[in-house]
């Protein structure tokens, strides 16, 4: 079994995530997908806890048919590089490959000898999960066409929209 491992927050999932994970799947049999900063919920940059971001991911996956090779791992920081890398290792099946498109995310991972695969920005300026939550909160429906209509749904489904308005205006 052939496995790839991609790093992420997915606040949230959206389809240049969606796009970077047909990359993977095209390549490798699954695709490991870490939930980063798994602690963190309820603020401007990470509105959506661990739990729901893993639904999104399970939710869009399966509208993809590839829900069966998607394995999402939440994973909390530690806010130490040196050892961040054996954290991931630890929490996680075994990978041979990153796909990354961070410098730091390469550096790490490919001193400790795994193959880097640079996704490149995937229309940076519409798929940025800062820009969807940024939409969210001016109430602007536009968001919508970003993320996976799966992803939509389930942020109806749990007031997600209210409460990104609410936490930008501090609420």
């Amino acid at each position: 079994m052939k496995r790839a491992l991609f790093i992420g927050r997915f606040q949230p999932f959206h389809q240049g995530h969606e796009k970077i994970l047909e990359i993977m799947l095209a390549d490798y049999d699954e695709a490991i997908l870490v939930i980063g900063s798994a602690e963190e919920s309820y603020t401007e940059r990470n509105p959506f806890t661990a739990g729901e971001r893993m639904e999104m991911i399970l939710k869009a996956t399966e509208e993809m048919g590839v829900k069966s090779r998607v394995l999402p791992v939440p994973i909390r920081d530690i806010n130490r590089y040196d050892l961040w890398v054996d954290h991931v290792i630890s929490l996680t099946p075994t990978f041979e490959a990153v796909y990354t498109n961070n410098h730091l995310t390469e550096l790490l991972f490919s001193a400790k000898g795994f193959k880097i695969v640079k996704t490149g920005p995937i229309r940076r300026g519409d798929f940025s999960g800062t820009r969807i939550r940024a939409l969210m909160a001016e109430g602007e429906t536009h968001w919508r066409d970003l993320v996976p209509k799966s992803v939509a749904s389930y942020i109806d489904e749990i007031d997600g929209e209210k409460r990104v308005r609410g936490i930008y205006k501090g609420e």
